[in-house]
């Protein structure tokens, strides 16, 4: 959500910021209803004013006897009141309508974000790892001898259509060892606090963390009005929402891993084929609640404990900042990390770390007390994957294939598989 009054200033920056992401300008049409508001609100407390004087004058009328000029200011009380509540009434539609106007209007870009259209404009700022020269000609990973009877798409599209898939074996167990890797390193090395949270939310959550009103077609909605979480970023932002908390108590930083639900609206025909594009997923997410001065730091520091899993993992990857035409609604810069996938040839997403600036935290009304006493102000709010468990499962089990179809597993797997560090040809851990 933006800020008003930031808009009031410097209309023409406001619509130049917007024509980078590709928008039109709206600072007229904002400021038009915003000054009809204002108009109303300046006119309900100037009859506010005079209904007031009015009514200490109307009893020294009555005590003086002077019956006319007390039934003219009581009828002037009266015609007062009714300005008031019209005036109040319509000052409150109209901060409707700016609100709702406001809503749909995207975060306005970092100065440092690239311009650009597309994806095809994001820049590359760093890579790390080779790609392995394998002697054979590398599979896809639901291809690999060992993933394929483990990795069953037919049943799962029996159960729930298409863009699901049903792990089982030792497949299913290295997804979740990934998973507990993550978290744990997250927790025990990066500092952040575990939260099993809810993945059903309300529309204020969803609304706060900038999923509605504009993008409800991405979602689930339940027939109970309750929506499935498209990632945890959105419990995990909202646990701040309304609250005014110590400035000293910042930055809050929290991961979860949780179920994942998209609806993959306008994505017909991307990625079909294997589990790198599904309707339900996993995917461990950090978030970290700051104050302004430290979030760009913040988003450093996520990018590096985003980026570090995979190095620990062995997986080949590139990081990209997102032009300003391929960055999310409520992004203010995003850097993508992009994992190297031997079966496509091919780096693909694996995890978005992104800042939103004020952006979320005006919407959730989420704001801390400064420690010098001064007024409260909003906090500033980042989220990112770390890592997405699908994408990261394919990504082991691409890098690590082996020219019969066994897989060689990370090393720093083997705790949570039983010290076992291969998936051999038959799909057994050994």
């Amino acid at each position: 959500m933006h800020d008003i009054r930031a808009i009031r200033e410097n209309p023409a920056a406001f619509d130049a910021a917007l024509a980078r992401r590709g928008d039109a300008p709206v600072s007229s049409s904002l400021l038009d209803i915003d000054e009809k508001r204002r108009a109303c609100i300046l006119a309900a407390e100037t009859a506010q004013a005079e209904q007031n004087k009015a009514s200490k004058e109307v009893g020294a009328a009555k005590g003086r006897g002077d019956e006319a000029e007390f039934e003219r200011l009581r009828a002037l009380v009266s015609e007062k009141k009714a300005q008031i509540a019209q005036m109040q009434e319509q000052a409150k539609a109209l901060d409707t309508q700016l609100t709702d106007a406001l809503a749909y209007i995207p975060n306005l870009p970092a100065d440092d974000v690239p311009d650009g259209a597309d994806e095809d404009d994001n820049v590359e700022v760093s890579r790390w790892g080779t790609p392995q020269a394998f002697d054979f000609a590398p599979k896809e990973h639901f291809d690999l001898a060992s993933v394929a009877p483990h990795m069953d798409f037919e049943t799962a599209a029996k159960m729930s259509g298409s863009r699901f898939v049903l792990l089982s074996g030792a497949v299913a167990r290295i997804h979740r060892a990934l998973a507990q890797f993550m978290i744990d390193t997250h927790v025990d090395e990066n500092g952040l606090t575990e939260v099993n949270p809810p993945v059903l939310v309300r529309d204020e959550a969803m609304y706060g963390t900038d999923k509605l009103p504009k993008f409800s077609e991405d979602s689930y909605r339940t027939e109970e009005g309750m929506w499935l979480v498209s990632t945890s970023e959105i419990p995990l932002t909202y646990i701040a929402a309304g609250d005014v908390v110590d400035e000293n108590s910042l930055p809050r930083r929290y991961a979860a891993h949780t179920l994942c639900f998209r609806s993959e609206a306008g994505s017909a025909g991307r990625d079909t084929a294997g589990m790198l594009r599904q309707h339900q997923f996993e995917k461990v997410e950090m978030v970290s609640v700051t104050h302004p001065e430290e979030s760009d730091a913040e988003q450093k520091r996520m990018l590096k404990c985003a980026e570090k899993l995979l190095e620990t993992l062995e997986i080949p990857y590139r990081t990209v900042i997102l032009c300003t035409g391929d960055m999310g609604f409520g992004a203010r810069r995003t850097f993508d990390i992009e994992a190297w996938l031997p079966g496509q040839d091919a780096y693909r997403e694996i995890s978005s770390v992104s800042t939103t600036g004020d952006f979320q935290a005006r919407r959730m009304n989420a704001r801390f007390k400064p420690a010098d006493g001064g007024k409260p102000q909003f906090v500033h709010t980042l989220n990112g994957s770390g890592l997405a468990v699908g994408r990261c499962l394919i990504a082991v089990l691409e890098n690590g294939q082996q020219a019969d179809g066994s897989v060689t597993l990370p090393d720093v797997l083997a705790p949570y598989l039983g010290g076992k560090t291969t998936l051999d040809v038959n799909g057994t851990l050994s």
